[in-house]
């Protein structure tokens, strides 16, 4: 691997801005070469603060979302809120769920099983809602280029509010609304929002629209772990979310954060902490159990249930790595015993764990430096 460094800024801005800030050219060059040339940008990049977020209803299909769950409080609907078994997921389904139940919608929530459903939006998902009555699910984190099941929901008397930030296809699901800053026909002005981000805009926009103060900004925790986990852009509107959410956890952390973070002994939590502890955990029940088993923690309002079920998880992460090991190295023999001389790299065992076998094509990647695909029975 090497390293590219970029030297081609332009010096005048970087003396300016120096200037302006009364710092050493190095960090300004620092800032220049992140498009950062102003006083008052520079005041943004290094004090975020909620009012700079965006209109939340500058994006596609805001509007219809947001007058269907005017309807559903009014009749005191019950909804589904469906949602990916990873940590943008997972965190996405636990934001809506308490925030939805907080303004009086009953709410039901599903995680697929990564095995038996694998991923995105579940058809026995959209059966359990139409056998429970429910007219409305919610999805979060996937849904994108769910055709098919919107299709068959539609069919079933079932509507979709899609909301995600994966990349569409020229033609959309035939959903109620579809809620992606990356559609082609969205204007909203930041494209790169984790799903969990995308459902906060979400719950901006219904807040906005009532009349009690709910607080939403203890809620930036939530989406302040998604975007460590997704590892989406640190920039614009994912700085200040990620701002405002760890110095939440900082303060005032949720019991399940909390109980996850406890054994990290700290002063002060960082977006690694969330990327490299907190993620890893959550994101093995989905790996190796339950994904609904971290979805019952970050809603947890019980302190020795929370502590409980964080003792669980952090078992089943050290399982997960136990196994993963296990895979990696068996793996790595496939490849030392090839006679070939190898491009690429294709790997295959009937046995291995169909939740892990992503991170250990990672650390195929990261031993070979050779595009790797690791392969199971499922």
């Amino acid at each position: 691997m090497n390293w590219v460094i970029n030297d081609n800024v332009d010096k005048e801005s970087v003396e300016k801005l120096s200037d302006e800030l009364n710092i050493s050219p190095i960090l300004s060059s620092m800032l220049v070469k992140r498009e950062i040339r102003t006083f008052d940008q520079a005041k943004s990049f290094f004090r975020p603060n909620y009012n700079m977020l965006h209109d939340p209803f500058l994006m596609k299909d805001m509007t219809i979302a947001v007058e269907r769950i005017q309807k559903a409080i009014l009749v005191k609907e019950s909804i589904m809120i469906f949602g990916d078994y990873d940590v943008d997921g997972t965190s996405s389904v636990a934001l809506l769920t308490l925030y939805l139940e907080s303004i009086g919608l009953i709410v039901t929530n599903y995680l697929p099983d990564r095995k038996t459903e694998g991923y995105g939006i579940s058809i026995k998902a959209i059966d359990l809602a139409f056998q429970n009555k429910q007219k409305l699910i919610i999805a979060l984190d996937c849904g994108i280029k769910a055709h098919n099941q919107v299709d068959y929901a539609k069919e079933k008397g079932i509507e979709f509010i899609i909301c995600d930030h994966h990349n569409p296809d020229k033609n959309l699901p035939n959903a109620l609304a579809v809620l992606n800053p990356k559609r082609i026909d969205c204007i909203y002005p930041y494209k790169d929002l984790c799903g969990c981000g995308v459902g906060f805009k979400f719950v901006q926009a219904i807040e906005s629209k009532q009349s009690k103060d709910n607080k939403i900004i203890n809620y930036l925790d939530l989406v302040a772990l998604a975007i460590a986990a997704d590892v989406v852009p640190l920039t614009g509107e994912n700085r200040i979310l990620a701002f405002i959410g760890l110095q939440i956890i900082n303060s005032n952390p949720r019991l399940g954060i909390h109980s996850l973070l406890k054994k990290n002994t700290k002063k002060e939590y960082t977006i690694s902490d969330l990327m490299f502890y907190v993620a890893p955990r959550i994101n093995a029940t989905g790996r190796i159990k339950q994904a609904s088993l971290a979805l019952e923690l970050l809603i947890s309002n019980n302190k020795n249930s929370a502590e409980k079920l964080a003792l669980e998880i952090d078992e089943l992460n050290t399982s997960r790595r136990e196994i993963e090991k296990d895979i990696t190295n068996q793996a790595i023999d496939q490849v030392e015993n090839s006679s070939k001389k190898l491009n690429s790299i294709v790997v295959f065992d009937s046995d291995w764990n169909k939740g892990v076998i992503g991170i250990v094509a990672s650390r195929l990647v990261d031993k070979y430096y050779k595009p790797s695909l690791v392969f199971c029975e499922s």
